[in-house]
């Protein structure tokens, strides 16, 4: 359909070349986009490459950078964009965390987490707003988290974070909506990946959260590329200021 066609448009996907962030580029790109990711990762190149292959396909580029310094951030956002010959679409995705009790959570780790969760996600917001303002249209969508919505125990960084996203998409939905730029998050539950193996490998862990999710299993690094595609595409523009969860019913119960 028309309302989901992605082609000609173009898109940086900040921590895509692996998990969450690798499936919702592979999503845009098979929507129609031209994909740039933007990752630390060494073989963010070649991930991109793979990508791309295929005549019939958009193209995709790779450049590695490190995101947590802004200077770095700052090159790495220019060289995609000049690969890209341009920015329509914008996913905020590189995230981490740290877990300890808060009385025991160092600074270095709140820092950290502070700064390539929220601080990244301002610094990519801003510099892609000065291209979308100019052009009168673009999409902007933050990653969140279930943490969003409720206290995450023992990540007070990370809680922090994610709820800041959910506030900070609102302030920049309040001044870009009227001027072209749809500002949205998407609120990933809890999904099977690397960044939570130790939590669901814990049996009692793992009881808990099966008995508050619905649908009875983890989510999938896929089951994010309609939710990503829809927000990017002009079937949502209408749609901004919101934050989506995508977590199997989890905050229904």
């Amino acid at each position: 359909m028309d309302l989901f066609d992605l082609t000609g448009k173009k898109a940086l996907i900040t921590g895509g070349a692996s998990g969450l962030g690798l499936a919702m580029a592979e999503g845009l790109h098979e929507a129609g986009a031209a994909v740039g990711l933007l990752d630390i990762a060494e073989n963010t190149p070649s991930i991109a490459v793979e990508m791309g292959v295929g005549a019939a396909l958009a193209p995709a580029f790779g450049v590695r950078a490190d995101l947590s310094r802004p200077e770095d951030l700052e090159r790495g956002f220019h060289e995609i964009v000049a690969l890209l010959g341009g920015l329509d679409i914008l996913v905020n995705n590189v995230g981490i965390t740290r877990r300890s009790p808060t009385e025991e959570h160092s600074l270095e780790d709140w820092e950290l987490v502070i700064r390539l969760n929220m601080t990244t996600m301002f610094l990519m917001s801003k510099l892609a707003a000065r291209i979308m303002l100019k052009q009168g249209t673009g999409k902007i969508i933050n990653i969140g988290s279930l943490y969003s919505f409720v206290g995450g125990p023992n990540q007070i960084g990370y809680t922090a974070s994610k709820g800041a996203i959910r506030q900070m998409t609102m302030a920049m939905s309040n001044e870009w909506a009227g001027r072209g730029i749809n500002v949205n998050a998407i609120a990933p539950g809890y999904m099977a990946t690397p960044l939570n193996a130790a939590m669901r490998a814990d049996p009692e862990w793992h009881r808990r959260v099966m008995d508050r999710i619905p649908m009875g299993r983890y989510g999938i690094p896929g089951d994010l590329k309609g939710t990503v595609i829809f927000l990017a595409s002009p079937a949502s523009d209408y749609i901004s200021g919101i934050t989506l969860p995508v977590d199997g019913g989890f905050l229904g119960r």
